[in-house]
């Protein structure tokens, strides 16, 4: 039986950490459920060790955000795999075991995640992955179940089992190896789209990454950065771009980051109509940051060793601003 590993990251989440760890004990039978506190003030560490002492704790110096917070903590660990999961995530019965007899069975995949529905409105997806998150031409990311804003759902219509581009980090499984292999989440990124970049890299190297909605969790959301806030729009944009940069093999990357300049600007028009000018300036700061940043993303371009992993090969940005399309479904195939 391989030894598996439930990894919380908390940072000031004593409110749910109370709400949502105790689903996560009661159906994880067999793994070692464990938290990594990045430094919180909250009391988060004393209500652990009084209310959930069978939960081991990882303390971290400071807050090192999703990427480091996760990279110094799962060092600790020896675990054959470890499940990266949101604090303010709601486990079902069984949730576990589909996605390991999945990875077990078939050795070529690295990386799952289940179907993620929302906590607040339980018939339909979440934004943060959905059923399985994809790429554009462009490296903008979109989920089967999620366009943008736009969440379907659930009626059962992605239930089969499939192969993705990225999956989400608010319940991501990965074998520690692969992990370890990648060197991790990329601490430069801090939150938001460093597993999308962590599932770009294991693509690289002949890694599958999947989708197995017969395990299902549901996600509040927002719950540690807004889904409104300004910096969250900052990191997004900035985050992408790195990205993009660091693992593109197609041979035109300068062309898509040209173009990549010319939608996000667009954004920038739609916050400004929407006078939304905070996020406005967020996505110019996204873009002054990236290109101030390039020689360092470009040495890790250099440094990554691996294959093209293949994106769609068309824009949702397209297809979902001018073409209409609201549904994974009616995307071209």
């Amino acid at each position: 039986m391989p030894k598996v590993a439930v990894v919380i990251l908390n940072w000031n989440g004593k409110g749910l950490l109370s709400t949502y760890l105790p689903s996560v004990l009661e159906h994880s039978s067999g793994a070692e459920v464990i938290v990594i506190d990045n430094a919180s003030s909250d009391g988060s560490v004393d209500l652990l060790k009084v209310s959930f002492p069978e939960v081991r704790v990882i303390q971290n110096p400071s807050n090192l955000g999703y990427a480091g917070g996760y990279n110094l903590g799962l060092a600790e660990l020896k675990h054959d795999y470890f499940i990266l999961l949101n604090s303010d995530v709601e486990v079902t019965p069984g949730w576990i075991q589909p996605i390991i007899d999945r990875m077990e069975k078939t050795s070529a995949i690295g990386i799952v995640q289940p179907k993620i529905l929302d906590a607040k409105e339980r018939s339909h997806f979440e934004y943060a992955g959905a059923c399985g998150g994809f790429l554009d031409r462009y490296a903008y990311p979109y989920c089967r179940g999620r366009l943008f804003d736009t969440l379907e759902k659930d009626e059962g219509q992605y239930d089969d089992p499939m192969e993705v581009h990225w999956a989400s980090g608010a319940c991501l499984f990965i074998r520690s190896v692969l992990f370890n292999e990648l060197g991790g989440l990329d601490e430069d990124l801090f939150a938001h789209m460093e597993e999308i970049d962590l599932c770009w890299r294991a693509r690289g190297k002949g890694h599958q990454v999947y989708c197995e909605p017969a395990s299902v969790v549901f996600h509040q959301g927002g719950a540690t950065l807004d889904g409104h806030s300004p910096f969250k729009s900052y990191l997004n944009f900035r985050n992408n771009l790195i990205m993009l940069v660091k693992n593109d093999r197609s041979g035109r990357t300068g062309w898509l980051l040209f173009v990549r300049m010319l939608m996000d600007g667009l954004s920038v028009v739609r916050f400004v109509t929407q006078l939304r000018f905070r996020h406005a300036f967020a996505v110019l700061k996204a873009h002054l940051d990236f290109y101030r940043s390039i020689r360092k993303t470009l040495d890790k371009r250099t440094q990554l060793k691996g294959r093209s992993a293949p994106r769609s090969n068309f824009s949702v940005v397209v297809a979902y601003f001018i073409k209409a399309k609201r549904t994974f479904s009616e995307l071209p195939s």
